[in-house]
């Protein structure tokens, strides 16, 4: 969910380095030794040298953390700057970072981090707690900079309070109890204050680390720097010479000596260039696009890597959203949203759907059926004992009977208790043909049952109006991906008042007590810092969405990916976007 600043000169320089382009005119001064304590990798020590390609579908428009928004940005940026914890997205555990330690106080609010001596920024000047107070009371709790994430951070509409005990120690008290602590505060880029300082009391913090300031102005303690910056064409990093992780035999991390983002134009242009061997990995290989990349990697030039299910999945739900519209009519038929609330009826469309069908004919095997909110992707929190409404149509005649629904002798057609026919119509999005085809068979699998579905696809922004803002419709099947990790990032889907609750988003009071019940499990697991009781609680939400299925699970596609043959420390996480190069900085050529 969350993706997520040139010189200490007065402000007239700064403004000069934001109008700058072109190559830069670098000096290449000599580093400093490595921290007295820095990270030790849990890498194979590897060999250093080369450079790493990586295609990308546009270029980045900016380098600054806080406006990374896009994927060319963010891509970059995050090799670029560093935060006080490492989240190991393999394992998923938080780990140290520009932290090189932490502790909470027993009132579970009071954290001291303690900072790694001896690191330097980029530019050679050393990283102390200033920085850290400067990112977080400067800058992620400005209102007028950071308007993505600054409520993410607070609590009853108070701020953590961020402060340094001397160069080296942070302190951060929460207005409460706050679970998911080190995962959310511990992963923001820490920034400059030296070089940024500036740029946020001239108030043009927004253009600063743009694409035009000179490389050698944008200052990171992240594993690369900034080289070059050719728009249209390509961006490239090089080592950190005073970056402060090193493998266990002492040698400075990262191994590559550069990293190219090559932009490729056309569509799928990243995946031609791939395939043409000009970049070095792909990260995401679609299920439709599986088997050109399998023919292609016979020729022994790159390697698929298979990740099993991903965290992407795709469900089918019902609007139940029980308002009316500015003129006072329902927003939903009152016929059909007694259906949509019932949920014998959601459980009988659940054992309706053959997903096994759709896996094998849809996505040629490319997927996995699921039935839950989390599955094998996510082990730290999926509760594998939810109960499963797995294909049964004779399960699901029943479920429909109990619901007051019955198939008429005379056309098999299914009516409800006042004899009005099940009709149904749910949307898709256009430009999707493995969903089509998954939503086409799904129509046929409720009309074997004597519903009366039509899917009806439309294209994404229409679809995204009407599920979103208008609410002018009567079924959706469509996917979310990503979320993190952790339950808090699913907050904004599981809780009643949130917009992405899809089924019926914005509730001012929850509408049904199984929501409410949700609503209580997710605030109890925020205010604790103790895993079992968190994992309790999202156990039991998950066995909730499981037994009332407002959403309606059906597959998960494979996660694939494929890199080049003769690269070293690969630790592949379905749950990161950069699924092979989340541990860039580790990675290595095994053979030039």
């Amino acid at each position: 969910m969350m993706a997520p600043f040139c010189s200490p000169l007065a402000f007239l320089g700064l403004v000069l380095a934001l109008a700058g382009c072109g190559k830069p005119g670098r000096s290449q001064p000599g580093a400093h030794p490595l921290p007295p304590s820095p990270l030790i990798a849990k890498c194979e020590p590897g060999q250093p040298g080369g450079r790493f390609v990586i295609g990308s579908s546009a270029s980045p428009n900016t380098f600054n953390p806080l406006f990374a928004t896009n994927g060319a940005s963010d891509a970059i940026v995050r090799l670029l700057f560093a935060s006080l914890v490492n989240v190991n997205m393999a394992t998923q555990e938080p780990g140290p970072g520009l932290a090189e330690s932490w502790s909470v106080a027993p009132d579970q609010k009071t954290w001291t981090f303690k900072l790694r001596p001896g690191v330097r920024w980029s530019d050679g000047h050393p990283l102390t707690a200033d920085d850290v107070v400067f990112t977080w009371n400067d800058v992620m709790y400005n209102p007028d900079l950071n308007r993505l994430t600054f409520e993410l951070f607070r609590i009853g509409g108070r701020n953590f309070a961020v402060t340094n005990l001397d160069d080296l120690t942070v302190r951060v008290v929460t207005p409460d109890v706050f679970a998911p602590f080190i995962e959310f505060f511990g992963i923001v880029p820490i920034l400059p204050r030296h070089t940024l300082e500036d740029a946020v009391k001239g108030k043009v913090f927004p253009m600063a680390y743009g694409i035009k300031t000179p490389p050698d102005r944008i200052v990171g303690c992240g594993p690369y720097r900034l080289k070059e910056v050719r728009p249209g064409q390509f961006t490239l990093i090089e080592r950190n010479p005073e970056y402060w992780v090193a493998d266990r035999q002492g040698r400075r991390l990262p191994y590559f000596d550069e990293v190219q983002f090559t932009v490729a134009s056309g569509p799928a242009g990243d995946a031609r260039l791939f395939l043409e061997g000009k970049s070095d990995v792909f990260e995401i290989v679609r299920p439709e696009n599986f088997a050109q990349f399998q023919q292609a990697a016979a020729g022994g030039r790159f390697q698929i890597v298979d990740l099993g299910a991903g965290a992407e999945r795709d469900f089918l739900w019902f609007n139940q959203n029980t308002g009316a519209d500015a003129a006072g009519k329902p927003i939903v038929n009152p016929a059909k949203l007694k259906w949509f609330r019932s949920r014998k009826f959601r459980q009988a469309v659940s054992c309706a759907i053959d997903r096994d069908r759709i896996v094998r004919e849809a996505y040629g095997g490319r997927a996995q059926a699921i039935y839950g909110f989390l599955s094998a992707e996510n082990p730290r929190w999926n509760n594998p004992g939810i109960p499963r409404y797995s294909y049964d149509p004779g399960r699901a005649r029943t479920l429909l009977a109990e619901a007051g629904m019955q198939a008429r002798p005379a056309d098999g057609v299914v009516v409800d208790a006042e004899g009005v026919p099940v009709e149904i119509e749910f949307n898709s999005n256009t430009g999707n043909p493995l969903r089509a085809r998954a939503s086409l068979m799904i129509q046929d699998d409720l009309r074997k049952l004597g519903l009366k579905a039509m899917h009806v696809p439309v294209d994404f922004r229409t679809l995204v109006t009407k599920i979103n803002y208008s609410f002018d419709y009567e079924g959706a099947l469509m996917g979310l991906g990503g979320g993190g990790g952790d339950p808090a990032s699913q907050i904004n889907v599981l809780r009643s008042s949130e917009d992405l609750h899809q089924w019926f988003p914005f509730q001012k009071t929850p509408s049904t007590p199984w929501e409410a019940r949700i609503d209580a499990l997710m605030d109890a697991q925020m205010r604790t810092l103790d895993f079992a009781a968190r994992k309790k609680d999202f156990d039991e939400v998950q066995a909730i969405l499981a037994e009332e299925l407002p959403m309606i699970y059906t597959i998960a596609p494979a996660a694939c990916s494929a890199i080049r043959a003769g690269v070293g420390n690969l630790r592949p996480s379905p749950l990161s976007p950069y699924r092979l190069t989340w541990n860039l900085e580790e990675l290595y050529y095994t053979r030039k």
